[in-house]
C-alpha cells in the first residue's frame, strides 16, 4: 500500500525545517540493479532520490541525506547509513520507518531508525567500510542468484586468491585500482585497508569480504577483478603488489561487474 503519492502531479512542495530539529540515523537496505547510484543525481533514478522523497513525504520538511559511502550503478547495500535532521516536534520514528518501507519496498528498505546527537554525521563520523563480494564458480549458472553475483566458469585457484589479499592490507596509494573521479581537481587514492580475505561458502560460491577506513570509486570491484584474474592464472599473487606500486591503472584489465557487489557494513566509534 502506498501512503503518499511519488510522482510529481501532486501539489506537496516541501519547506526547510524551521525551528529547533533533531537528527535522525537510519540503516538501509536497497537492491541497486533498478538505480543509477546511491547518490542523488538530477534526471536518474537513484536510492538517494528515492529515499529522500519518501522522507520529505513522511517527515514533512525537506530533508537532506548524508550517506556513509556512494555506491555506483547497479551495486546493492544491506547496511548503508544515513542521517537528516527533521523539525523537533517529529517523533514517531516507528511511523516513518513503516511509512518510508511502504512507499519504498522491496527495492529500498529502513532496517531501523534511531534518533542521535547533532554531533552525529553517517560519512564523516564513520571509521570504517565493509563490503561483500560473491562469485559463483560454477561451468553452469544459477539463474536464482542473476544479479546478486559474478558468475565466472573459468578454474579459479582460491589459494592464489587468497595469497593476493596479502599485500592489499595496510595503507597503500590505491591509483592502480580506483577510477580518477571526474570533476575534482585534487583527490588522493591513498586508502588503509583493513581486512581482504576469501571465504569458501561451499557449491561453488566464494565470498570476498573487504574493510578500509574509506574506498574510492571501482576499487572494490576493480580489487575483486584483478584476484580473480589471479585465480584464472592470468596473474601471479606476486604481481599484486607491484601492480599497486606501479600506480598505472591500465594494469588492471578486469573490472568486477556491480551485479555481486554489496555495502556490508558500516563502522563507527564505539
Amino acid at each position: 500500500m502506498t501512503l503518499f503519492p511519488l510522482d510529481d502531479s501532486d501539489d506537496f512542495r516541501p519547506t526547510a525545517p524551521e525551528g529547533p530539529s533533531v537528527r535522525v540515523r537510519l540503516t538501509v537496505a536497497y537492491d541497486g540493479s533498478g538505480f543509477h547510484g546511491f547518490a542523488a543525481t538530477p534526471g536518474v533514478r537513484t536510492v538517494a532520490g528515492v529515499l529522500g522523497d519518501a522522507l520529505t513525504r513522511v517527515v514533512g520538511a525537506a530533508v537532506t541525506l548524508s550517506c556513509a559511502g556512494r555506491t555506483d550503478k547497479g551495486v546493492h547495500g544491506r547496511g548503508q547509513v544515513v542521517s537528516f535532521d527533521v523539525p523537533a516536534s517529529f517523533d514517531d520514528l516507528a511511523r516513518l520507518q513503516r511509512s518510508v518501507n511502504s512507499m519504498c519496498a522491496p527495492a529500498v528498505v529502513v532496517r531501523d531508525a534511531a534518533f542521535v546527537g547533532d554531533d552525529f554525521d553517517a560519512r564523516h563520523s564513520a571509521v570504517s567500510r565493509s563490503y561483500r563480494y560473491t562469485v559463483v564458480n560454477t561451468p553452469v549458472p544459477d539463474p536464482l542468484l542473476a544479479g546478486r553475483v559474478w558468475w565466472v566458469d573459468d578454474d579459479l585457484d582460491l589459494a592464489a586468491m587468497r595469497l593476493g589479499c596479502d599485500p592489499l592490507i595496510g595503507e597503500h596509494d590505491f591509483t592502480s585500482l580506483c577510477r580518477v573521479p571526474r570533476g575534482v581537481a585534487s583527490f588522493t587514492m591513498v586508502r588503509r585497508v583493513l581486512d581482504a580475505r576469501w571465504v569458501d561458502l561451499g557449491d561453488g560460491l566464494l565470498r570476498f569480504d573487504i574493510t578500509s577506513t574509506s574506498f574510492c570509486q571501482q576499487m572494490v570491484r576493480s580489487i575483486v577483478g584483478l584476484l580473480v584474474d589471479v585465480g584464472r592464472g592470468r596473474a601471479r599473487a606476486g604481481d599484486v603488489a607491484a601492480i599497486l606500486r606501479a600506480r598505472d591503472r591500465s594494469l588492471v584489465r578486469t573490472v568486477a561487474p556491480p551485479d555481486g557487489l554489496v555495502l556490508w557494513e558500516v563502522g563507527y566509534p564505539g
